[in-house]
């Protein structure tokens, strides 16, 4: 169990470690402005809507991989197997933040399937336990 919540902790962290090249984007396109923060991403270009939407996805990403996740220990269907694909969303999601901040976007989505299919196959392993 200590494994899937501690990928729970670090999930939750990543989106917060995707502003740090979203925040060096924004200081190098004139000064970072904590007026209207939004407004200056919103005018980012390459690198830096890159980086933006990864720190955008980080977030859109764990609210899909955390109920997941905590479903399989509300159910106490943790195994080998669950926190094997809790640990590997993990990787799928730095990877993926890193494969968009390089904008290699075919790989890059091909990683982010990886960790969808990561979160939906530890629900369903909580659904097996319930149905069992």
């Amino acid at each position: 169990m200590y494994t899937i919540l501690l990928c729970i902790f670090i999930s939750c962290l990543l989106p917060f470690v995707a502003k740090a090249p979203l925040a060096y984007a924004m200081a190098k396109s004139g000064g970072y402005n904590n007026r209207l923060p939004r407004e200056q991403q919103r005018s980012l270009t390459g690198f830096g809507a890159r980086a933006k939407a990864a720190h955008e996805n980080a977030f859109e990403a764990l609210i899909v991989f955390a109920p997941c996740a905590l479903a399989v220990v509300a159910v106490d269907a943790v195994s080998g197997y669950t926190e094997t694909l809790a640990m590997v969303f993990v990787v799928a999601r730095i990877l993926y933040n890193l494969m968009y901040l390089l904008d290699w976007d075919k790989l890059r989505s091909s990683v982010w399937m990886v960790g969808i299919v990561c979160s939906m196959l530890m629900l369903w392993e909580a659904m097996a336990k319930v149905a069992a």
